[in-house]
């Protein structure tokens, strides 16, 4: 089952260069066919070249450049409207994602054949490094939140490293999300439409390079916006969005 990797890059010059290399040896090692899908969002900085310079080292690397709309939940459904695995995983540039952590999603995936794989680092065998400790605070609160008022026991929904099965992501469209809150909008979506899930424990560091661009100031509507839908569509929906036996 091809595996496609879907990570977005705003001004990542930094790091780019040493996630992706990493990235490439892992699932090469692991004999993973895959295709690295990176949307360069517009970068002001030399984000694109290096991603260019890139190709001939990393020849299952693909790039676009997004022209606009910006933001993180744009250039995410950017790649999600052109991947080519039966898979998806998005992860993100600034090496705070372990390659080795997406292997395992990938094999727990094939090997119970389900619809979507999340990670949790608030979970046994899960481990933050350096994480800002007001970004910690408001992490737990707004994850506690979630569990809370959807009725869920998963405990890190915001966490943006996620696998999905590739009619996954069909069936959670549209999309609605334009920032980070679409790290809540996919795996909420797919919890109440029924679609089958596993969490494993994954590790985050913070970024060795460049800057956040999660403004939390600006953040806390959006994600109450998604929430909101969730509950919504979840209770008021009558299954209407739910998965299809089909699929």
């Amino acid at each position: 089952m091809k595996l496609s990797i879907v990570i977005p890059a705003y001004n990542e010059e930094g790091s780019i260069k040493e996630t992706l290399l990493s990235l490439f040896e892992k699932l090469s090692q692991e004999q993973i066919e895959h295709e690295i899908l990176v949307v360069n969002d517009n970068s002001k900085d030399q984000t694109l070249d290096i991603l260019t310079e890139l190709q001939s080292q990393i020849p299952s690397l693909v790039f676009y450049t997004n022209a606009g709309p910006n933001g993180f939940g744009y250039a995410i459904r950017y790649g999600l409207e052109r991947f080519s695995g039966e898979c998806v995983a998005v992860m993100m540039s600034d090496l705070s994602d372990d390659p080795a952590d997406l292997v395992a999603f990938y094999r727990e995936m094939v090997s119970k054949n389900l619809d979507c794989v999340f990670g949790s680092r608030f979970m046994k065998g899960g481990k933050v490094y350096d994480y800002p400790k007001h970004k910690l605070i408001i992490n737990r609160i707004a994850n506690w939140l979630i569990r809370v008022l959807i009725g869920i026991k998963y405990n890190d929904a915001t966490n943006a490293f996620k696998l999905y099965r590739k009619h996954t992501i069909e069936g959670l469209k549209p999309f609605l999300s334009a920032h980070f809150n679409l790290t809540i909008e996919l795996p909420l979506k797919a919890i109440t439409r029924g679609y089958t899930y596993e969490v494993l424990p994954n590790s985050w560091r913070n970024r060795k390079a460049g800057e956040s661009n999660l403004k939390i100031k600006e953040m806390g509507s959006r994600y109450l916006f998604i929430l909101l839908y969730v509950l919504i569509e979840k209770y008021l929906s009558r299954n209407d969005y739910n998965k299809k036996p089909n699929f």
